[in-house]
């Protein structure tokens, strides 16, 4: 008996928001995200990508409206981190032609914007996990997506590095870029989105504001133990474990 990885989910991801895939581990949110950009296709049903079945568009075109920074990526090749952030602009280089000024340029300014422009002729086997975690990022804003797409953005990371990545994140999203990530830390679905989907062996239990979904027992039906929620100067914080 094959068990699907996710099974009937539907909701919506409004154009400009910030949304929060929220499961434990297993739940089928890392699946969700191939199927979002097309690298695996649903048994049924349709993912549309602003309003069109992503079906119906290229792999050059998907590549252009969406990109993902995956939880981690061991090149077997000794790039530099500029070249390495140049295979962001692969939707818009075409095949046999070499990157323009212009590509060079986009690749430097989105290495700048996640703070590792000083790292551009390192080596990424050089790099350590936190400026590796920074350098994904960095290759999925060189693809000047309209879709950003995360996978356990902060799972890998120290407190310092978190912070970077959630502060670049935060004004990403002030500056009305759609946002789709997974995590398995309420925490961290409270501190960068507006909106939660949650979900548990491929099933989607709940989607909606945050306020909604950081219900003490919608918490303790996710992850199955004990979950308490505080709110503290107007922001709300999960801890796990208490009855």
């Amino acid at each position: 008996m094959r068990i699907p990885a996710l099974d009937h989910i539907t909701f919506d991801i409004p154009e400009g928001s910030s949304t929060a895939v929220l499961g434990p581990n297993g739940a089928g949110k890392t699946t969700l995200m191939d199927i979002l950009l097309r690298w695996k296709q649903p048994n049924s049903g349709t993912v549309y990508l602003f309003d069109t079945p992503i079906n119906t568009y290229s792999k050059r075109t998907i590549g252009s409206l969406a990109s993902l920074v995956p939880q981690d990526e061991m090149s077997r090749f000794s790039f530099t981190v500029l070249d390495y952030t140049m295979f962001g602009r692969s939707p818009y280089i075409h095949q046999l032609a070499a990157p323009t000024v212009e590509d060079a340029r986009i690749c430097l300014e989105a290495l700048e914007r996640t703070g590792i422009g000083n790292l551009a002729e390192r080596h990424v086997s050089d790099l350590s996990g936190g400026e590796r975690q920074l350098l994904l990022l960095a290759r999925a804003l060189a693809q000047k997506p309209k879709v950003l797409l995360l996978d356990e953005p902060t799972s890998s990371l120290d407190p310092g590095n978190t912070g970077k990545v959630v502060s670049i994140l935060k004004e990403l999203h002030s500056q009305g870029l759609t946002i789709v990530f997974t995590t398995h830390d309420p925490n961290l679905a409270c501190e960068l989105a507006d909106r939660i989907a949650m979900i548990k062996h491929g099933r989607l239990l709940f989607c909606g504001p945050v306020a909604s979904a950081m219900d003490r027992q919608r918490l303790e039906d996710l992850y199955g133990t004990h979950m308490m929620v505080k709110n503290i100067d107007g922001k709300l914080f999960v801890l796990r474990g208490f009855t």
